[in-house]
């Protein structure tokens, strides 16, 4: 995601009105752990990847009805197999979305559970994963097309394997969900 601006910002001699400051403590202090700090975190890297995902969705929509090959005269939209991909990832896009919003309406409403950390955690694993698979299809479908600099196919697949690297990663998701199950500490 080259063109987020996601690098350091450093802020040198600037004055911060204490009513603005939050969990003030001295450097040296254990931070305290807020289930729901991690858990906003999570949900919002699942949101933003469905984000990209439905982007690429949008994009794979209007290519199809555009993209007429001559010995077909139609265009891919009108094939049957094209049409079940697509369903494929509007299927895919659903469940994200879904996970993603019943969670945070929980939240909202104060109806969580104590292990909702962990459940923002899957949700993320699931979610990013589901838009990682719904890109790919999209590839899939296109083929060269769709890696071509000028398409922004190509963008929304190389932005959304950036959702690998997000804390927590699979592994250490998929670890702490097992040992949950297993009861080891």
């Amino acid at each position: 995601m080259r063109a987020t601006g996601s690098h350091d910002l450093i802020l040198e001699n600037v004055l911060i009105p204490s009513e603005y400051a939050l969990n003030i403590s001295p450097i040296s202090a254990a931070p305290s752990f807020d289930p729901l700090i991690s858990t906003w975190g999570s949900l919002t890297v699942s949101a933003l990847y469905l984000g990209v995902a439905t982007s690429a969705r949008d994009w794979l929509a209007k290519y199809l009805w555009e993209r007429s090959p001559s010995n077909l005269k139609e265009p891919l939209a009108t094939l049957p197999r094209f049409q079940t991909a697509v369903g494929e990832i509007e299927a895919l896009l659903f469940a994200n979305n879904r996970l993603i919003y019943s969670l945070a309406e929980d939240i909202d409403k104060g109806e969580y559970e104590p292990n909702v950390g962990l459940q923002a955690q899957a949700v993320k694993y699931l979610t990013t994963t589901n838009s990682i698979r719904a890109v790919e299809i999209a590839l899939e479908l296109t083929g060269n097309p769709g890696l071509l600099k000028r398409n922004p196919l190509e963008r929304h697949y190389r932005d959304v394997l950036c959702s690998r690297i997000h804390t927590p990663q699979n592994d250490v998701i998929c670890q702490s969900l097992g040992k949950s199950v297993l009861k080891v500490k």
